[in-house]
């Protein structure tokens, strides 16, 4: 390994040492704020997942004195029981059941707790891909978002992760079994990089890491900011911005044990997410002159298929989301692993009654694996009573590229050995014996996709043009002096990856432009990088 370089193989995934612990755990429980408590800080980050926690951290170290607002709790590893059922209710927003209106209705998962979404992702990691890049500066005139110019930021992000890619050890039967089936058809797949240190393939990443291996923001960024000075307020919800239309003095929030909490400062950074994000602006009167707060909704939809084999493959075992295969990435449409422990395959696999339990019989023999289309449509967020309402309508070419992309992941189970696939859009028979035939000849409409959204962008999007964006290139609220936002929300396109990375890259450029610190300096070089 040369100087300056980063290892990011096999050693460094699976080696848990060096782990940081903080001095203290600076979080302050709303729960126990009853009356009026009044804090003076430097930056008040509202939210605390992948665009709040590096920015706070950040500034922290930095110098400044930092107040994070979460409003759902601290959680520790060893709490996590593995079991959806416990999990779903204590780390999901409305226990991972907030969906879309439109057709077809998605539901879209959201973590709700310290580190954010992050805290249930899949740990995917993807840099924003250049030609997405050139696209935000044509279309938006983001002219300083090039790959060299955010390359500092990437590193340092993966760097604070540990991310590193997954060994051929860890994947399991569920996903070796696709790189089979793509291999055989000359498909190009590789093994996903992941933020994780010392993971054994618990298989449960969606439900909180029992093992602390994967290093979601609440352990990685979250205890740096905290060792830097900053203290987390847990249980709390920001409700007003107060001062005037420019520049914002003081951030109040309701807190859970009923009393308020007031923030006063000089910089506010909104980080509560796309969905979240545009109603907070929208009921402080910031963000709207360009018409497009609220507007321009990405959500990445996602389905999987279901492939029934002779031998066992015990899908719950290993990385849940291990292996991609992007032979179709030109189209919009990757695949990549997907799947869990068997109370969730109760709950997805499709069917009821005989036909459900037939299914689940075989659960040990059956593999899954996901569809990911770059939409084309868009939706939009506004706020109702305090709750977002999502409007989003699958686009028909969606549709396509879903009928496309399934058609792809059947002959690649076809060619690992799969005795049934079942694909999850109506009106098409599972397929049989190595026919896929009914799939290739129906006609899909939206309404007979069946699918989730995972990385919900743009509803705050930024450009340089304040008549065609919510945020400048700096990520600061049009109209404002001294109001940014970091999170999804300023992602001005879809991505066609999984965004966490290029969500914290530009959290951490965001911080140091609020300090007047050039970029990092001397962050090793990946080894190699997806």
């Amino acid at each position: 390994m040369s100087a300056g370089t980063r290892d990011t193989g096999a050693h460094t995934y699976a080696d848990g040492g060096g782990t940081f612990h903080p001095p203290e755990r600076r979080i302050v429980a709303g729960a126990g704020i009853a009356g009026e408590r009044i804090v003076t800080v430097d930056a008040c980050v509202i939210g605390s997942g992948a665009g709040g926690a590096p920015v706070a951290k950040e500034l922290a170290e930095g110098g400044l004195r930092v107040a994070i607002l979460e409003e759902g709790d601290w959680h520790e590893s060893a709490s996590f029981t593995a079991r959806p059922r416990d999990m779903m209710p204590r780390l999901y927003r409305d226990a991972g059941q907030l969906a879309t209106v439109g057709t077809p209705p998605i539901v879209i998962p959201l973590g709700r707790a310290v580190g954010g979404t992050t805290l249930v992702n899949s740990g995917t990691c993807f840099r924003t891909p250049a030609h997405v890049l050139a696209r935000w500066r044509a279309a938006f005139g983001l002219d300083d978002m090039t790959p060299a110019a955010l390359e500092p930021y990437f590193r340092r992000v993966e760097r604070e992760l540990n991310v590193s890619q997954v060994p051929e050890a860890l994947p399991g039967r569920n996903a070796l079994l696709v790189r089979q089936g793509a291999r055989a058809l000359g498909l190009h797949g590789d093994f996903l990089f992941r933020n994780a240190k010392g993971c054994v393939g618990s298989g449960v990443c969606a439900f909180g890491c029992p093992t602390g291996a994967k290093q979601h923001v609440g352990i990685t960024y979250v205890p740096r900011a905290w060792a830097a000075g900053a203290t987390t307020y847990t249980g709390v919800r920001a409700r007003h911005l107060v001062g005037n239309r420019r520049r914002v003095r003081e951030v109040t929030a309701r807190t859970a044990g009923g009393g308020t909490l007031r923030v006063r400062c000089e910089h506010v950074v909104i980080a509560c997410g796309a969905l979240l994000t545009p109603g907070l602006l929208r009921r402080n009167g910031l963000g709207g002159a360009s018409g497009q707060l609220g507007r321009n909704l990405s959500i990445h939809p996602a389905s999987a298929a279901r492939a029934v084999f002779d031998e066992p493959i015990d899908p719950w075992d290993g990385v849940p989301q291990s292996y991609y295969v992007d032979g179709l990435a030109g189209e919009g449409i990757i695949l990549e692993g997907i799947t869990g422990p068997p109370d969730q395959a109760a709950m997805v696999t499709p069917g009821s009654g005989a036909v459900h339990r037939e299914r689940m019989l075989a659960a040990r023999r059956t593999g899954s694996f996901g569809v990911m289309v770059s939409d084309t449509a868009r939706g939009t967020v506004r706020d109702v009573g305090g709750r977002p309402f999502i409007r989003y309508d699958l686009h028909g070419d969606d549709a396509a590229r879903f009928k496309r992309g399934f058609e792809v992941l059947a002959e690649i189970y076809w060619a690992a050995g799969a005795r049934e696939v079942v694909v999850p859009l109506a009106g098409v028979p599972p397929l049989r014996d190595g026919d896929s035939g009914p799939l290739r000849r129906a006609r899909v409409r939206p309404s007979q996709v069946q699918a989730m959204a995972f990385h919900p962008l743009g509803t705050a999007r930024a450009g340089a043009d304040p008549r065609a964006a919510v945020v400048d290139g700096a990520l600061r609220v049009h109209g404002t002096e001294n109001v940014h936002v970091a999170d999804g929300s300023v992602v001005p396109s879809a991505l066609g990856v999984n965004p966490q990375i290029t969500i914290m890259a530009l959290a951490t450029r965001l911080a140091h432009h609020l300090l007047g610190a050039p970029p990092p300096a001397g962050e090793p070089a990946p080894s190699r990088i997806a």
